[in-house]
């Protein structure tokens, strides 16, 4: 990464939504990957500055090496507000389609329902 203006190899864009329990794990799972991942390996980017044209979200989105989109349940919302911004995912991951989470109300999980999260996170970084 370059020390001027830092931009990891691996940007993820997460739909952090803690209306279930799969949005919880998106961004739960997402920060564990990027904590004991190597330094400039993946950073989660600001799914917000897409659709708001921030210019700083679009800069830093066009210098990665590849975008991986983490969604909860089959709305995709990350998936498609990234492509909506003129961005190709080289990965999307659902929790529930790849991971077979049940999706439930509230923000109550398994552990082992986040330890399969970010496994399925990781592989896609591969």
């Amino acid at each position: 990464m370059s020390q001027a203006n830092p931009v990891p190899k691996n940007a993820l864009f997460v739909c952090f939504g803690a209306m279930s329990n799969v949005g919880t794990l998106t961004g739960l799972a997402a920060l564990e990957v990027v904590r004991s991942s190597e330094p400039g390996q993946a950073g989660i980017f600001c799914l917000g500055g897409l659709p708001t044209e921030a210019p700083t979200v679009l800069d830093k989105a066009r210098r990665v090496e590849r975008i991986v989109t983490v969604d909860g349940c089959p709305l995709n919302c990350a998936r498609k507000v990234v492509e909506q911004a003129g961005f190709h995912p080289a990965q999307s991951v659902n929790l529930v389609q790849d991971c077979g989470i049940a999706k439930r109300s509230g923000i109550e999980f398994a552990p082992e329902e986040l330890q399969k999260a970010v496994e399925a996170i990781r592989a896609a970084l591969q």
